[in-house]
């Protein structure tokens, strides 16, 4: 595989343009991460924004995904900032460039993300879905059990409302 991974890279503003980049043409592609179709990089940019701040101020942590140079995949590593949840933590904004998708990519995102919470110390990874678009499937194969859901959680427009599919994977010691 042709991905090559980095944990925390520089936030220099041509990977924040990079990561809008990637966030729009996921979201208009039909992905989950935080929007609904269409949206321009000006609603994704200070969401975009916001998201980095906390991973540059730290605790969070952000993994990408390049192809060559090209950055095609990306996930937040965020921690739960509470002293009882040391041990666990969720993922957020996984995606996968569209035009990648299909070659192993957001699988191996998420194996990469389990070792380097593994590396942390961390036992278990959480991630929530949107219901409806067959997410879920992908996480299952990759080890995760749903352990709760929210019904109608997410509102996407008045008369389409879905439910939020929380996830679980535990992560056994190598």
């Amino acid at each position: 595989m042709d991905l090559r991974f980095v944990l925390d890279p520089d936030l220099t503003p041509e990977l924040r343009e990079r990561l809008v980049d990637l966030w729009v043409a996921a979201t208009n592609a039909g992905g989950a991460v935080g929007f609904v179709a269409p949206v321009s990089a000006g609603e994704v940019r200070p969401f975009a924004e916001s998201t980095l701040a906390d991973v540059a101020d730290g605790p969070d942590r952000l993994l990408a995904g390049y192809q060559g140079d090209r950055l095609v995949a990306v996930l937040v590593i965020s921690d739960n900032r509470f002293h009882l949840k040391t041990h666990w933590r969720v993922l957020k904004r996984v995606m996968v460039h569209p035009d990648t998708q299909g070659r192993g990519y957001g699988a191996a995102l998420m194996r990469e993300a389990e070792r380097v919470a593994r590396s942390l110390g961390v036992e278990a990874l959480h991630v929530t879905v949107r219901d409806g678009l067959g997410l879920d499937r992908f996480y299952r194969r990759l080890g995760y059990r749903e352990v709760g859901r929210l019904p109608a959680a997410l509102r996407l427009a008045p008369t389409d409302s879905r439910d939020e599919i929380l996830m679980w994977r535990a992560l056994p010691l190598p």
